[in-house]
């Protein structure tokens, strides 16, 4: 074992929650001086995108064949719509004086730590530079200009964490936070590129310092002492060809060299009372060095049409958390359930299109109320290679009964299992309140030692799950919510877990929801109209 990987373990036994001791965080959340959630850079030229909200004729049910919705002209038009559906807002709440902004794209506690950026080499669509996104004006600020006549005319995007968005309300638990937005966030631009006819090119054998070279995140003096960003992921945006092309990280980075950049970040935050240096700790320990390009050939699996098949545009934008759920609702019909389920196995469509790795990451579903399904625990493993293993693991009073479906799917236990789940997700009745409930339980030692950065992929592997439930649950006509706050070692000790060998590292809930009629809702760029 590595000193990172041990780093990394260590880390992740410190920040679990334990029924008597949750992990360490605030004493007491400064409300006034919560981090802005929106990114500027001052002393940069903006580039105006066309007004959002425009629909597109794609329905959600298409994204199901990608290869056979027709290819969008790369335009600015174009490029502002995905990234209006990736990152953009949705829409607005308000109660009383208070209002904040809902985006695309979920997190953790509404705290946005991701930020997007553009890196284009092609001067007809844009001159050529680095560029932020910034979705509450949605415009574009050139970060950087470089010459690019001996480069291909591409576009690229890359993801980045402000750590400091989530410490401030979640503390030492935060970095998991951000490594689930980042999941999230890649899955919806896949989906959103997906609507244009676009696909995303997940370049995942980039190293975190060529990424924070390229988007200027390494330009400390640009930056608000602990409001850095970290460098996650880094993608090409490929508007024909749906060919892995691979990247010459030496080119791109010797072309850069000279770039001329411009612009310096506003503070988020007029102080940081709190500090939390392990998640600098273990953010240097899960850097992740330059690897071997690896990219994967998914199954097509043919899904049943969503019984919501709405334009995608408008269910993606429709997208919610739901804050409470009905526990009294009807059963979720099993066509609905089903075709959750397998739109969560790896399939030649987005957002796995976008995803270069064996699954890692198999879900202990809590039923509650669906069509047809006896209640109790159930396990959908994502890989059936994985099975022995997890057979081997699990508690031996579980009775591996063999569910009838269009995938290997294991009753584990029959029974009432509403309090386990309600509790075991810190007594948040939204989890027992649900249609179901899931936990996401990954390979973990295995791969910590095998690469300490692998870390984080296993939560991006998470969040990139949570998204397709969210927008599942939208296309069943139901809601979804994830959950980052669970009781670690509850959760395998109901499995009957004896080591870190497997780790449940996110949770997740779907039900009917019930709306709160006491908060009002505005469009979401209303106040561009102004």
């Amino acid at each position: 074992m590595t000193s990172q990987s041990d780093a990394i373990f260590h880390y992740h036994q410190r920040t679990k929650h334990n029924i008597n001791a949750y992990a360490k965080g605030p004493e007491t959340l400064d409300w006034d001086d919560q981090p802005d959630p929106f990114r500027r850079f001052t002393g940069c030229n903006t580039v105006d995108l066309p007004a959002p909200g425009a629909d597109l004729h794609c329905l959600f049910g298409d994204l199901d064949q990608p290869e056979n919705i027709a290819s969008q002209p790369l335009t600015l038009k174009n490029l502002g719509l995905m990234l209006e559906l990736s990152f953009g807002l949705s829409a607005w709440k308000g109660y009383g004086p208070d209002r904040w902004a809902l985006r695309c794209n979920p997190s953790s506690g509404n705290l946005h730590p991701t930020e997007a950026y553009l890196l284009c080499t092609d001067p007809e669509l844009l001159p050529s530079g680095v560029y932020h996104y910034v979705s509450h004006d949605h415009h574009l600020e050139q970060r950087s200009t470089f010459d690019s006549a001996d480069l291909k005319p591409e576009l690229f995007l890359g993801l980045s964490s402000i750590h400091w968005r989530e410490a401030w309300k979640y503390g030492e638990r935060a970095f998991r936070y951000c490594q689930h937005d980042i999941g999230h966030a890649l899955a919806a631009l896949s989906y959103a590129a997906a609507c244009l006819g676009w696909t995303i090119e997940l370049l995942s054998e980039v190293a975190d310092y060529d990424i924070a070279q390229w988007l200027g995140l390494d330009r400390n003096d640009d930056f608000v002492e602990h409001e850095h960003e970290a460098p996650d992921l880094f993608c090409r945006i490929s508007i024909n060809s749906h060919d892995s092309q691979g990247l010459d990280a030496d080119i791109l980075s010797k072309n850069l060299q000279a770039a001329q950049w411009f612009g310096k970040a506003e503070r988020l935050s007029g102080r940081h009372f709190y500090r939390w240096p392990i998640i600098d700790e273990v953010s240097v320990n899960a850097q992740k060095p330059l690897t071997t390009a690896v990219r994967m050939q998914q199954p097509t699996i043919k899904l049943p049409s969503p019984s919501q098949n709405i334009s995608a545009s408008q269910l993606i934008r429709q997208r919610r958390s739901a804050q409470n759920f009905n526990g009294k609702a009807l059963p979720l019909p099993l066509a609905d359930f089903q075709r959750i389920l397998l739109a969560l196995l790896p399939n030649a469509k987005p957002p796995f299109t976008a995803w270069n790795w064996p699954a890692q990451v198999h879900l202990c579903l809590f039923v509650h109320r669906v069509e047809g399904m006896e209640p109790g625990l159930y396990l959908l493993p994502r890989d059936s290679h994985a099975l022995p293993e997890l057979k081997q693991a699990f508690s031996a009073d579980f009775n591996w009964q063999t569910i009838e479906a269009p995938f290997e799917f294991y009753q584990l236990t029959p029974g009432n299992v509403k309090q386990a789940a309600k509790t075991l997700s810190c007594h948040q009745p939204i989890a027992g309140d649900s249609a179901f409930s899931l936990g996401m339980l990954a390979c973990f030692s295995d791969n910590i030692e095998a690469e300490a950065w692998r870390y984080r992929r296993l939560f991006w592997e998470c969040g990139l799950i949570g998204q397709i439930l969210y927008l599942e649950a939208e296309a069943a006509g139901i809601r979804g919510t994830g959950i980052g706050c669970f009781f670690d070692d509850a959760v395998h000790g109901v499995l009957g877990l004896q080591d870190n060998s497997w780790q449940s590292l996110y949770h997740f809930t779907v039900g009917a929801p019930l709306d709160d009629g006491r908060l009002q809702t505005s469009p979401a760029y209303e106040h561009l109209q102004r």
